[in-house]
């Protein structure tokens, strides 16, 4: 919790700004000086307090991590990296559609994506949505170029051209909601201004952010945006682990077990517009993924 402290010197009062944070059995305390009066806007000062903090205790993780997978990657046998990336793929796939209401199952999904059995009594869109994630999954892994709405809408079109033709690739012109959710996304008039800021605020960033930080905030603004009218979670979760792999950091998988502290999440950033709620549990959960893989 972070707290404002005043200390008295002899006839002078000076204000600090407090946090505390816990590592392992120690509590540190860590504090910014404010003056001998207290700003008008405490806020920003809030936030570059909490945001050092979160920085300090999680980007040498990260920086951990990439340097983990750099050696495992280079490394590792080429038939064993294919291997492992046909693995990600099933997982992902399976997870990412089952978020989205898909009724595959993860052994029905491996069946299908790799040895192309159908499963029976199954909703052939269910079939058809996976297969189409796969492969716009593995263009993703081989595109070269930088993110673009032009390469957004077109793996938008691949994932649904199948089964729901009508929107596939289309920015949408109506109303959305999100089931289950406080969160109302843009209006129609507002969604292609809103993707113009997206493109443009990635270009900005995307060399000063850290790459993980990218990856979350990509999710999370796009998603937000919610410009399709159908899709929407399945390409933000594409435009994250684009983010990902561009930079050389592991892929991330968002499982549909733990969907529940993954949607209240995306929600609180949302309905509070507060990015760093978001970030920040994904890059726990990404940490913690992590470093039981290579054991830091």
């Amino acid at each position: 919790m972070v707290t404002i402290r005043k200390e008295t010197r002899g006839a002078k009062e000076y204000y600090y700004l407090e946090h505390s944070v816990r590592q392992h059995d120690t509590v540190l305390k860590k504090r910014v000086y404010l003056g001998e009066r207290l700003p008008k806007d405490m806020d920003p000062i809030k936030k570059k307090l909490l945001y050092d903090i979160y920085k300090e205790r999680w980007f040498p993780l990260l920086e951990s991590i990439s340097k983990a997978y750099a050696k495992e990657q280079a490394s590792m046998p080429p038939s064993l990296r294919e291997k492992e990336q046909g693995s990600f793929t099933v997982k992902f796939t399976y997870d990412t559609q089952r978020i989205e209401g898909s009724t595959l199952t993860l052994r029905e999904t491996a069946e299908l994506l790799e040895k192309g059995t159908t499963p029976k009594e199954r909703p052939i869109a269910d079939v058809k949505e996976a297969e189409a994630h796969k492969e716009v999954f593995l263009e993703m892994l081989r595109y070269e170029r930088d993110l673009s709405l032009q390469a957004v809408l077109y793996w938008h079109m691949k994932l649904l051209k199948q089964t729901k033709q009508d929107i596939a690739g289309k920015i949408r012109k109506h109303q959305v909601g999100i089931a289950g959710s406080r969160f109302v996304p843009p209006s129609p008039v507002e969604v292609g201004p809103s993707l113009d800021d997206f493109f443009k605020w990635y270009d900005s960033e995307k060399k000063k952010l850290h790459p993980v930080e990218l990856a979350a905030l990509a999710h999370l603004k796009f998603v937000t945006i919610h410009p399709f009218a159908d899709g929407n979670g399945r390409i933000s979760r594409i435009l994250m682990n684009f983010v990902l792999h561009k930079h050389n950091y592991p892929l991330f998988n968002i499982e549909y077990r733990g969907r529940s502290s993954y949607y209240t999440a995306l929600e609180r950033a949302q309905t509070k517009e507060q990015d760093h709620i978001f970030v920040q549990w994904l890059v726990r959960k990404y940490v913690k993924e992590n470093r039981r893989r290579y054991g830091l």
